[in-house]
């Protein structure tokens, strides 16, 4: 019997690649006279961490918290597919061809997902959930197995963004359509509470969900926030680049937390939606910067789907801050700063 090893916990997670553990040790280890508050708990099959500085009084703090709550629930009832009751399963749930109107920032999320399919060329695809599924990776916790070429090439029939529309709030598929916002809701969601903060004159913070980031203002006068970016080591998590942060966005996909070993053989999560199958080449680690963090979770997903040489070229054209790390045939890890990165950094 073959040995099988599984790490599988859902679609396109980011496993905390960019880890708040790290941010907090590093506010940890900075001056104690630094006043921070540190709030978190769970959402979206994962976890959220908050800080920011200076600290409310225990009751404002409360009421953010509780605030924050509140939204992270209605986004999830919009946007789960873990949750049969949310409107995006009720709409996976109708068949083709179906319409149904949607919450507005439901439809936010689906106007980004068809912008991005479009300027990735489809390898950002929020209806490659089928295929997520059949290889073990999603909602539906299907025996993790290789399917045949049989199999996927039915699958591929019904993948596609071109199948799905969205007009004055009212989501559309003309062909069978399962969708999948995993790789943008969390990222969307960070977005989401740094608005919520914003409106409470917060102008120093930083969020996290499920390893998606935003940072704004500063820790404390003269000290900004750290994020620590993990090397894409298969057995050892540690640190690879620290980054300081400010009025930016971060998030990272890596093909070294979520996969399973069938004979040998390693399959990521990270599936091409144009084959159906699993990525397969040396781009281990991609991390975007971008002022919108729904962008730049769905940009880190379809990049690395890319593979290295069409991830550099497209972080070039596009003028995307990219930092992708390579794991070569010797097990040691390259990194590659698009333009746009190094620039940012040089400041």
């Amino acid at each position: 019997m073959a040995i099988l090893r599984a790490l599988a916990f859902g679609y396109f997670m980011k496993f905390f690649v960019i880890t708040i553990f790290c941010a907090l040790q590093l506010v940890a280890c900075s001056e104690s006279r630094i006043s921070v508050d540190a709030i978190k708990g769970k959402t979206m099959g994962t976890t959220y961490s908050i800080l920011w500085a200076p600290k409310l009084s225990v009751s404002l703090s409360g009421t953010i918290q509780s605030e924050i709550d509140s939204l992270l629930m209605s986004l999830n009832s919009q946007m789960s597919t873990y949750d049969p009751n949310s409107e995006l399963s009720l709409f996976n749930s109708k068949k083709a061809p179906a319409s149904q109107e949607i919450s507005t920032q439901f439809s936010d999320v689906i106007n980004l997902s068809l912008s991005l399919s479009e300027l990735t060329g489809g390898l950002f695809d929020v209806t490659v959930g089928p295929l997520v599924n059949v290889w073990g990776f999603g909602p539906d916790k299907t025996p993790i197995k290789a399917p045949t070429s049989k199999k996927i090439h039915e699958i591929l029939r019904n993948i596609g963004s071109q199948g799905i529309s969205l007009n004055q709030g009212v989501l559309s598929k003309t062909d069978p359509r399962y969708i999948d916002l995993s790789a943008i809701a969390k990222g969307y969601a960070v977005d989401a509470v740094a608005e919520l903060l914003d409106q409470h004159d917060i102008n120093d913070y930083l969020v996290e969900i499920g390893g998606e980031m935003k940072a704004k203002g500063v820790k404390s006068p003269g000290v900004s926030w750290k994020i620590a970016i993990e090397t894409p080591d298969l057995l050892v998590r540690k640190v690879h680049k620290i980054l300081p942060v400010t009025d930016i966005s971060i998030a990272t996909s890596g093909d070294y937390r979520n996969y399973f070993e069938l004979e040998g053989r390693r399959y990521s999560h990270s599936i091409n939606p144009k084959t159906g199958k699993p990525v397969e080449h040396s781009l281990a680690s991609v991390t975007i910067l971008d002022e919108s963090c729904a962008r730049a979770d769905a940009l880190a997903t379809a990049m690395l789907v890319m593979g290295m040489d069409k991830a550099k070229e497209f972080s070039e054209l596009n003028d995307i801050k990219a930092y992708l790390i390579v794991r070569d045939q010797e097990g040691e890890f390259i990194e590659h700063l698009s333009p746009a990165f190094a620039g940012w950094l040089s400041p």
